[in-house]
């Protein structure tokens, strides 16, 4: 059976008004019987108590049970609602028959009206709280007509309390209405709010999906490139000697051999630099040392490496950078002095590093053989195309400057914001 969702918070509210009522129920029926001149109650009396405490105690008892919501369904509110009106209107009529008998005066019988009214009250309260006006309307309406046939046939012949009833159950009509019109629009409001809400965090939570497999390509195109720098040129590199040693196996044997020590040799050093590449994936120095510092021990191990002068300008301390930039700027460094080791034939290799205002500066340059830029960007080169991604990734601007026989200059510079976050 299909299930309507109830508002948060009315099944915890209908459940205190109902035990509230049966309270007051027990406690009216109590004071009947203290006030009665007789041992016990009079028939009339004992029907009206036991027709009151027995409605809201079906009341308590349906509102209680556990999982009725869920087998009615959508059917579980409005019996309910039902359960609540019989005990206010019947119960309510019930009690004025009892005061039009026994009380003097129209005004102490028509202060029993109220006892109703107040009951009625809260389930117009509760209809607004979960349906749409016209449902307040025909629950205000149709109580109203109902109690006025209920007045009418008690009150037969008896003008001027059936006047006195007659209005103010009209007055009380009109209450409900404006009433459960006002915690309609307040309710309305609410479901809005509630309904923005829900697509913010659907928003939200697509959103973080999304930065999330960004994410993930970006570490993957960033181990990509790392493997491309470490096991892509020496595995290449060992399958070329290879290949020849298989070609001269048979005529060459000596050279052969030579041929399959020096592949022996790569696929050594290929593993440390995989070792290396793999224990630089954390950038353990930024951590150790600092940007600087960490940049710097870099260059001066790739000029000890190739046996090159190294000179080297940077700012011993800067300020606090968000990490993404740190990285950023590590990783532009090594990839660049890793292709003067591996490329460049340089003798001599420039390292700048410093921060004017709120812009971050790093140049990199060598005397070596250079090449053509137009050429490399055609051919794709990882290493250039990595250094570009990692500077689009922080909003930074890399500049590559190079000719043949003229080294090459590389450039990265970037804002520093407080917020500073990759661009996606």
């Amino acid at each position: 059976m299909k299930q309507t969702n109830l508002e948060p918070g009315l099944l915890s509210v209908f459940r205190l008004f109902a035990l509230l009522s049966l309270g007051l129920r027990v406690l009216e029926a109590l004071t009947m019987m203290r006030s009665s001149r007789a041992s016990w109650l009079d028939p009339a009396e004992s029907r009206f108590v036991l027709f009151t405490v027995s409605a809201a105690t079906a009341s308590v008892i349906w509102l209680v049970w556990p999982g009725l919501p869920r087998r009615l369904g959508r059917f579980y509110l409005p019996i309910a609602l039902l359960l609540a009106t019989v005990d206010g209107l019947i119960g309510g009529h019930l009690e004025l028959v009892y005061a039009y008998q026994h009380e003097p005066g129209i005004a102490d019988a028509l202060i029993h009206l109220w006892h109703s009214a107040v009951m009625l009250f809260v389930s117009v309260a509760l209809v607004a709280w979960q349906y749409p006006f016209r449902f307040v309307v025909a629950f205000a309406l149709g109580t109203s007509l109902l109690d006025m046939s209920l007045k009418a046939m008690l009150l037969r012949g008896d003008f001027t309390y059936f006047e006195s009833t007659a209005h103010f159950i009209l007055a009380r009509t009109l209450l409900y209405l404006v009433a459960g019109y006002m915690i309609v629009r307040l309710m309305t409001a609410q479901r809005q709010q509630r309904e923005a809400l829900a697509r913010a965090n659907a928003q939200l939570a697509h959103y973080a999906t999304t930065l999330e497999e960004l994410a993930v390509s970006r570490e993957r195109n960033r181990v990509a490139r790392e493997l491309h720098d470490t096991l892509a040129h020496t595995l290449s590199g060992t399958a070329l000697e290879l290949e020849a040693v298989k070609t001269l196996w048979e005529n060459d044997p000596r050279k052969a051999r030579a041929l399959l020590d020096r592949a022996l040799s790569a696929v050594r050093d290929g593993l440390i630099e995989t070792r290396r590449a793999l224990q630089a994936l954390r950038a353990a120095p930024l951590e150790d040392l600092g940007l600087s510092l960490a940049v710097r021990a870099l260059a001066e191990s790739t000029a000890a490496q190739i046996g090159a002068t190294l000179g080297w300008q940077g700012d011993a301390r800067l300020d606090r950078l968000p990490a993404t930039i740190e990285q950023c700027v590590y990783r532009i460094a090594q990839e660049s002095l890793e292709n003067i080791a591996r490329h460049a034939a340089a003798q001599q290799i420039g390292v700048r590093l410093g921060q004017h205002d709120r812009q971050l500066n790093l140049e990199i340059s060598d005397n070596g053989c250079g090449f053509e830029t137009s050429t490399a960007a055609a051919d794709q080169h990882f290493g250039l195309k990595g250094m570009r991604e990692r500077a689009e990734m922080v909003g930074g601007r890399l500049e590559i400057a190079s000719e043949p026989q003229h080294g090459t200059t590389i450039r990265f510079s970037v804002e520093i914001d407080d917020d500073s976050r990759p661009h996606l």
